[in-house]
């Protein structure tokens, strides 16, 4: 008879989790076959899959690889992903455990005595042994629930990592976005200093010239103007560069006292550029796609938890040990012990309760397809976006580029005319005025289509490494 709990343990347990189960079904991502743009910055990696793009890869500047390298340490809100992905990792387990039986060993003793006086014959004493192995409340898994709240806690933690690495290539783009525009700041501001130190020049020469008549009232006030508009701009421009170094240091997650500046913009090339030769399709490998996914999976198998419970649950509570009146015969053969009580129940009525939640659970399933669906329509605008501007700021910055050109050669023109006598002061002035603008315009350009570059990189799910 002590064996009779053991087959039916081993019995009931090869039924579990033998009910059906719907099974999930991807839908149809609303994305066209190809990018609306069919070039790209670097025909020569067309079609290489992004993931496989590493960030050491991707971005050849070194001062810039210590930065990223630094965020991806100290940065705060990366650490708190990490947190969050281990509580996601820890309810899975727990949902894991759900699906196995509870078996704990317990041992005790105990004694009592009656009193005489309570009873019609002498006191009596009473003691006795037990050593039991028991089986608490198994959960018979007909119909699936415990296995789909575990599938639902499954993909609840996929996407939690997913959302982690999505939140990493994130951290990588700002980074980069922020040193490129600690190094636009650089720039401006080197340009600025350079334009009021001849401005400052400019003055002294003019205020001279006024002494003996060569130069006027008027050109003396047109030259300080122009030397404190100078100023003004680079009180702005030490302002944007301190707001981007601040901004720099907080993705960091540690001070960085003195920026390390690599190489200037107008050299910054990444040395694997993503083109649009690539698939769209190459999107579904996106970490927020990834993820907006995995809770659709979730949202799913949530529903056949929640219509699991219109059929009866069957729990199990077992026990086989040893029971003795004394603990020296605890393992005689004739204590063996044990008990078998499986229930059953069936809900009959609840008020509507797990209509209502089926309801619930089949609204939540609707909005996880609308998250998805959107998410890689968000998805394939942004690359899109960037690629065209990829294009465009290629064609930008050339254009800028010729611009600067031109505009030097036409200020130094009209200097030497104005020494010869056959330019006035005010033609000088606005001619450097705008050689001053195109050259920051182009770096204002550079820095843009590098910062393009670098979101790019995250959009198309570029490599961690």
């Amino acid at each position: 008879m002590s064996r009779i709990p053991v087959y039916l343990l081993l019995s009931t347990a090869l039924l579990a989790g033998c009910g059906p189960r719907e099974e999930y079904v991807r839908p149809d991502p609303p994305l066209p076959l190809a990018w609306p743009e069919a070039g790209g910055p670097d025909q020569a990696s067309r079609g290489r899959p992004p993931a496989s793009i590493g960030w050491r890869e991707f971005f050849p500047d070194t001062k810039l690889k210590g930065l990223i390298a630094l965020a991806l340490e100290n940065n705060r809100d990366l650490r708190l992903g990490i947190a969050r992905l281990q509580e996601a990792r820890a309810q899975y387990g727990l949902a894991e455990a759900d699906r196995l039986p509870t078996v704990n060993l317990v041992g005790s003793t105990s004694a009592s005595r009656v009193s005489g006086s309570l009873t019609s014959s002498a006191a009596q004493d009473t003691r006795r042994s037990d050593l039991n192995i028991s089986l608490l409340s198994f959960e018979l898994d007909f119909w699936g629930r415990l296995a789909s709240l575990s599938d639902a806690a499954r993909a609840s933690y996929l996407a939690t990592e997913a959302g982690q690495q999505a939140s990493r290539l994130s951290l990588i783009a700002e980074v980069a976005n922020a040193y490129f525009s600690v190094l636009e700041a650089e720039e401006r501001r080197a340009i600025t200093l350079a334009t009021q130190a001849a401005w400052e020049q400019t003055v002294e020469v003019t205020k001279s010239g006024r002494e003996f008549g060569a130069a006027t009232k008027l050109d003396v006030l047109l030259v300080e103007g122009a030397l404190a508009s100078s100023r003004v701009e680079l009180a702005a421009i030490e302002r944007q560069r301190s707001n981007a170094l601040n901004a720099l240091n907080l993705l960091v997650g540690t001070t960085v006292v003195a920026v390390p500046v690599g190489e200037p913009l107008r050299m910054q090339r990444m040395k694997v550029a993503i083109a649009a030769g690539i698939p769209a399709a190459t999107l579904m490998q996106r970490p927020d796609i990834i993820a907006a996914e995995q809770r659709l999976i979730a949202a799913h198998a949530n529903i056949a938890a929640v219509r699991a419970a219109f059929f009866p649950r069957l729990v199990l509570t077992a026990g086989l040990g040893l029971a003795s009146p004394a603990l020296a015969t605890l393992f005689n053969s004739s204590s063996q012990s044990w008990n078998f009580q499986p229930s059953i129940s069936l809900p009959l009525f609840d008020g509507g309760r797990s209509a209502g939640n089926l309801d619930v659970a089949v609204a939540r399933r609707d909005v996880a397809v609308a998250d998805y669906e959107k998410t890689i329509q968000q998805a394939f605008r942004e690359v899109a976006d960037l690629l065209a501007a990829q294009t465009t700021y290629a064609a930008q910055r050339a254009a800028n580029e010729a611009l600067a050109t031109a505009r030097e050669e036409r200020a130094q023109a009209i200097r030497a005319r104005y020494r010869a006598g056959a330019a006035t002061l005010l033609e000088v002035l606005d001619a450097t005025r705008a050689f001053h603008e195109s050259q920051q315009s182009l770096v204002q350009v550079q820095r843009a289509q590098l910062s393009s570059a670098a979101q790019l990189f995250k959009a198309l799910g570029g490599g961690e490494g």
